[in-house]
């Protein structure tokens, strides 16, 4: 097969719409096809339900700078989150971390790195070994949803599985970051906010390396039972908008917050930012 491409696409940056237009249609094609129906602005959010979504809020909440990584997370980045400061490539979560901390660039107590299981086993173990290698302060955190989310749900050298769907052996990350020399683990939750926030608060005050590994499965995955909805009780409701800070697209507000069921997962983040008990959980 006579493959065409390299040649006419660019070597670097980035596969834009226009230009891919201009490289296969030409730089003078004709004005584009537009619709006149009117279409919803969608913009780029993370699932409803998805696990990362409570470690942003958290870390938005303490006011922390974030060095993120690329994965679904990386939308941690958009508004109403808005908690990521950088995303590089895949794996500078750590290493940008470890010499911004080095540098006295940032504050080493009021700074972490985000990197999701399938990115910190592609390429988060030098930056770690070179934290404790080089006596660093610094904290991370490894996002575990149990698969490889943004590009597909790829299987990775965490989950037990081949690309093939084969058994295989599963790595033990906590067992890793042990073996780098990391001896402050910690394992939570990322929907338990409360713990959440008081782990990263405490390991910002050590003087060592410590990584907390936030471990729920992505919500997309088969074996995640989703049994369960949320539906908010207007009576109840302040419209104090306290659930729109998490941005979960299922949660919208009209006078009163509103829940989406056909597309809430039933994670039960939400209820941990009503205060008024305006969020009831149902059967489905």
């Amino acid at each position: 097969v006579d493959v065409v491409g390299k040649e006419i696409f660019t070597l670097r940056g980035e596969y834009s719409v226009n230009m891919l237009k201009n490289a296969i249609l030409g730089a003078n094609v004709g004005a584009v096809m537009q619709s006149e129906e009117a279409v919803p602005v969608r913009p780029p959010v993370m699932c409803p339900g998805c696990p990362h979504r409570g470690t942003f809020y958290v870390l938005k909440k303490l006011g922390l700078t974030v060095c993120g990584d690329i994965g679904c997370y990386t939308l941690g980045a958009t508004p109403p989150l808005g908690a990521v400061d950088s995303v590089l490539c895949m794996g500078a979560s750590i290493s940008g971390l470890h010499g911004m901390n080095k540098s006295g660039a940032i504050d080493p107590h009021n700074s972490v790195a985000v990197i999701g299981d399938s990115t910190f086993a592609h390429s988060g173990l030098t930056g770690l070994m070179n934290m404790t290698y080089n006596k660093s302060v610094s904290t991370v955190i490894i996002s575990d949803n149990s698969i490889t989310g943004m590009t597909g749900h790829q299987q990775n050298p965490t989950t037990g599985k081949t690309l093939k769907q084969e058994d295989t052996v599963k790595i033990d990350i906590e067992a890793v970051c042990a073996a780098l020399g990391v001896s402050d683990i910690h394992v939570v939750d990322p929907n338990d906010v409360s713990l959440l926030e008081t782990t990263v608060k405490e390991c910002l005050q050590k003087e060592q390396v410590s990584v907390i590994i936030a471990r729920r499965p992505c919500v997309l995955l088969k074996q995640v039972v989703k049994d369960t909805y949320y539906e908010v009780v207007a009576d109840k409701c302040r419209s104090c908008r306290a659930c729109m800070q998490i941005g979960c697209p299922a949660i919208s507000l009209d006078g009163k917050a509103k829940i989406d069921t056909s597309i809430c997962t039933g994670c039960s983040l939400c209820t941990n930012m009503c205060r008024f008990g305006a969020i009831e959980c149902h059967k489905r």
